[in-house]
């Protein structure tokens, strides 16, 4: 085989046309949302007062296989996408390894990260609506800057809010949100009923993505004509990142490559999700085995670690109750530099497919390895990594070093899903030595275990 080039691009006329909805090919579907108030299974306008009308519908779709992607968002895609495949070599001769190493780089847009393929969407679908203003909850800051794009392409008011330390630890993420016109407050705030609350139990928290997210959809259901978007964790955020895995399969196939091992950071699971979409397909439909694997941070290990319940999406327990992996929605994880990965539950559906052995392996890691990864991966590949992408460099590296051992010729790929330019604190906290790790203990995890509902008849 001919070498293959350091970046493959599609034209943007082979930018795919459609969304893949996993759930279509599931044989056993997670178990449905429950509504906070019956305690009974939610039905589709049980989400209308929180969603946009057509992303609840692609909430709970589970028949579309493919679902069109509108030609207003087609057209704002082709400002940045496709994004390119690349080949690691650099990072392959310094690991001395036999693999092939690809990603998926997901950096090249203003927000630096994958959340932009969602953002655009659900902006799209609340102007088509009709929708006046909307509300978000944001962590390291990738979503909220996409969001901001997104809403300021579409001409919606947009308030986010941003988990307190990361709003503390990245102000110049907060300055480009407010540049594309969006108002940031740090959460938790008193400015809403969850937030206050939150506050009066512990008055100097960081705060926490599940904090944020209740002062978000409090607000969003308390303001008329305004409506909630969440960028992780909904079937609804899986289906538009589906872009992700699409655009990288037809790519592997124009140099005739397919991935033996595939990785992801995970937080909520959207850029995992949309990565393994189309492979998991084929493995659904027994066309491949690829091996799956999730890297997530130790000191929020909610697969690893996690207890496989209903439970709530958000601190201020005011959302539909899911079936996922939760380290509970009272878990406030430690204020490192994980950012986007710091939320106590994973997505419902990558939960059933780990909890039926599909998504085959997680794996939880310390932020000094990760950051070691990153650096490393800078210094190969020129692209300095999101903390939270470096989870993944993390993975491939492992994988690869396993092959070096092995002598095994394997593909690797894996998700870079943004760049890590406002992550300058964290890199220099690394490069001076005074970078710590924390993982929780059995005690510390146990008191968000503690505050898991019980739902009569359920659990």
């Amino acid at each position: 085989m001919s070498k293959v080039p350091f970046r493959i691009y599609l034209s943007e006329k082979e930018i795919p046309r459609q969304w893949y909805n996993l759930r279509a090919d599931m044989k056993e579907q997670h178990d449905q949302y429950i509504n906070p108030g019956t305690m009974k299974e939610a039905k589709l306008e049980d989400l209308y007062p929180v969603f946009c009308e057509e992303l609840a519908k692609q909430e709970m779709d589970i028949e579309s296989r493919y679902i069109d992607i509108p030609e207003e968002i087609l057209e704002f895609y082709k400002i940045y996408r496709p994004s390119p495949l690349c080949r690691a070599y650099n990072l392959e001769k310094a690991l001395e390894t036999p693999a092939r190493i690809y990603y998926k780089f997901e950096g090249n847009n203003t927000s630096g990260s994958h959340k932009l393929n969602s953002a655009v969407a659900q902006v799209y679908y609340a102007k088509k609506q009709g929708i006046n203003s909307l509300t978000t909850e944001t962590g390291a800051g990738q979503w909220g800057t996409a969001l901001s794009e997104a809403c300021a392409y579409f001409n919606i008011p947009l308030t986010i809010y941003m988990v307190k330390v990361s709003a503390e630890q990245k102000p110049y993420r907060k300055a480009i949100m407010e540049t594309f016109g969006a108002k940031v407050i740090p959460s938790p705030s008193n400015l809403t009923n969850a937030g206050r609350a939150i506050l009066a139990k512990n008055p100097t928290t960081g705060g926490s993505l599940g904090c944020a997210i209740s002062e978000a959809i409090e607000h969003a259901v308390s303001e008329e004509n305004c409506r909630y978007v969440l960028g992780s964790v909904l079937n609804q955020v899986l289906l538009h990142q589906s872009i992700i895995g699409l655009e990288a399969k037809l790519a592997m196939e124009k140099i005739d490559e397919y991935p033996d091992i595939i990785i992801g950071c995970a937080g909520g699971g959207s850029n995992l999700g949309g990565l393994i979409a189309p492979f998991m397909q084929d493995k659904l439909l027994g066309k491949a085995k690829p091996h799956f694997i999730a890297v997530e941070p130790a000191s929020c290990p909610s697969l690893t670690r996690g207890k496989y319940a209903y439970d709530f999406c958000d601190t201020g327990k005011i959302t539909p109750l899911a079936k996922m992996y939760t380290l509970g929605c009272e878990f406030i994880p430690s204020p490192n530099h994980a950012g986007g990965l710091r939320y106590h539950g994973m997505s419902p559906l990558l939960s059933k497919l780990y909890h039926d052995g599909l998504l085959d392996e997680a794996l939880a890691v310390e932020q000094s390895k990760v950051f070691e990864a990153a650096t490393l991966f800078a210094k190969c590949e020129t692209i300095l990594p999101a903390p939270e992408s470096s989870h993944a460099i993390y993975g491939a590296i492992k994988e690869a070093l396993k092959c070096k051992e092995t002598g095994e010729t394997k593909t690797i790929l894996f998700g870079l899903t943004g760049t890590g330019y406002f992550d300058m604190q964290a890199y220099m906290q690394y490069n001076t030595g005074k970078m710590t790790d924390y993982i929780p203990t059995d005690e510390d995890l146990q008191k968000g275990f503690d505050s898991l509902p019980k739902i009569p008849g359920i659990q």
